[in-house]
């Protein structure tokens, strides 16, 4: 009955590649779609997109471990999600529109006036390397997944599943990438509101949840968490919440922006993006807590109840609550928050390297339908190392967890391009080498703020518990806005290149 339901899902899926695969002409419906797409695509598909596994595997794990805590994830995530789409969206669709732009680094060239093509080569290097360890990190989920769920070996899990979304997304691009990510969104979505339910029913209703929680640790009903009131927490809340920063300006967030076919559908997006965000994070959160109550006695370890970081919460209360016919469907909706984030990043790194690298930068004479082919080749050979880098930290680090595991790579990609993007829709002294700096600087501290920092004394544990994100997210913007000043040739460039940008920008 389990495998039916997975059949069913996954030859869904490739019946939407085969079919976007026909719509397939150029570069342009490869990696954007043609810029066709309705709100309700976008905004389904940039969230789906945006949560991937940590959100199914990850989050509800961090609901069993930390409770309450949890929480502040889900209010950092929908003010960040509202601010991208009611703050940035509208001025990015417009200026992306203006320039004729279908990637991020040929909006940044045009808009910083880049005659030097550095910060596309930045650009594009960056989202090779962290996209890579991003989807690393969802094909271990797959193999997680797989392995709890069905009690599959987990390289065989990972191989299975991860081949299925390879075949879709190296045959329909960008199409079958957006119309996979509505479907599977909604599968997500439903999945995480009705499955503290069936937990609820399960351990006797809201009251006996509860008590069996305050009889394990009553802290966990608590917002500050596990460890209590204190400077720790502080940090680890302040972490908690800036996970929404990701949401501002990451590029497989902000395609789907400028795969829109008008600024119409912004303010419908917005709305449709943001309930679906409340619902499906509150939901997960939900579900971690729910499942402690049920699965968990007073004097069990979380590692002994439920898995490293509570990671394996989601599939034993499926297991536990959810009826047999019903298995089987969540197995889905698991592999669909995992897909949806694979096949979205595979799409965007492959476009850094062939539009932005090879043909931009070694073969301008190359035209976008010539291209096609080489683009599903370059989508399969990142897919490649993806795969062995999932399996290298598999064998490498046992004790790992899915959530940290992909923040990490969330956290590079946002770092490097989130500061550079606000700067570049609100502030028309941001010069090209400015952006280039920032970025750059955001590149290295992620590495700098996860392994480095933490080890420093005295401050050490205060940067473990906030997170990589938020200081490297603070360096890169500094940097951005001091080199920026400094660079009074990039600002005459600028003034000659785009007189009228201020009217523009700011034109309702």
């Amino acid at each position: 009955m389990k495998l039916i339901g997975i059949a069913i899902y996954l030859v869904i899926l490739l019946v939407i590649g085969m079919v976007a695969s026909r719509r397939m002409k150029d570069l342009r419906d490869y990696y954007a779609g043609d810029k066709r797409f309705g709100f309700w695509a976008a905004s389904f598909s940039s969230r789906a997109t945006g949560e991937s596994a940590w959100l199914l595997i990850g989050l509800t794990g961090m609901g069993a471990a930390v409770g309450a805590q949890a929480l502040w994830v889900v209010l950092g995530e929908v003010v960040g999600v509202a601010a991208a789409w009611i703050f940035l969206c509208g001025r990015f669709k417009r200026m992306t529109d203006r320039y004729d732009s279908i990637t991020i680094p040929d909006y940044l060239e045009s808009r910083l006036a880049d005659k030097t093509q550095r910060i596309r080569l930045v650009a594009a290097l960056t989202l090779v390397v962290f996209v890579t360890i991003y989807v690393s990190a969802q094909i271990d989920a797959i193999g997680t997944a797989f392995e709890s769920f069905l009690g599959w070996n987990y390289y065989v899990g990972a191989v299975v599943g991860f081949s299925i979304v390879l075949c879709y997304i190296v045959s329909g691009g960008f199409v079958a990438v957006v119309w996979s990510d509505v479907f599977q969104a909604c599968l997500m979505v439903l999945g995480l509101v009705a499955l503290p339910v069936f937990g609820l029913m399960a351990v006797g209703g809201m009251d006996t949840a509860v008590e069996r929680i305050h009889a394990q640790d009553p802290r966990l009903m608590s917002l500050w968490g596990p460890s209590g009131p204190g400077w720790s927490s502080f940090f680890t809340i302040l972490g908690f919440l800036a996970i929404g920063l990701g949401f501002l300006g990451s590029p497989q967030i902000f395609v789907r922006f400028l795969s829109m076919r008008s600024e119409k559908e912004i303010r419908p997006g917005a709305i449709v993006a943001v309930i679906w965000t409340l619902l499906a994070t509150l939901g997960a959160v939900l579900v971690g807590m729910v499942g402690r109550a049920l699965l968990m006695t007073p004097d069990q370890s979380l590692e002994d109840g439920l898995g490293q970081g509570g990671q394996h919460v989601l599939p034993m209360l499926v297991d536990q609550s959810v009826p047999d016919w019903g298995i089987g469907l969540y197995i889905a909706i698991v592999l669909a928050a995992i897909m949806s984030t694979v096949d979205s990043l595979l799409v965007l790194a492959s476009s850094a390297f062939v539009r932005d690298y090879y043909q931009k930068v070694r073969h301008p004479e190359m035209s976008d339908t010539e291209l096609l082919g080489r683009s599903r080749w370059v989508t399969f050979g990142l897919a490649g190392d993806s795969l062995l880098i999932a399996f290298s930290v598999a064998a490498l680090v046992p004790g790992r967890t899915v959530f940290w595991f992909a923040i990490f790579g969330w956290s590079g990609i946002s770092a490097t391009f989130c500061p550079t993007m606000i700067l570049s829709l609100y502030w028309t002294k941001l010069t090209a080498r400015g952006a280039l700096a920032a970025m750059l600087a955001g590149f290295v501290s992620v590495p700098c703020f996860k392994f480095i920092a933490p080890q420093l004394p005295l401050v050490g544990d205060s940067f473990a518990s906030l997170s990589e994100l938020p200081p490297a997210f603070a360096v890169s913007m500094i940097v951005a806005i001091v080199v920026s000043l400094m660079d009074h040739r990039g600002q005459a460039l600028l003034d000659h290149s785009h007189k009228p940008w201020d009217k523009e920008i700011n034109h309702a």
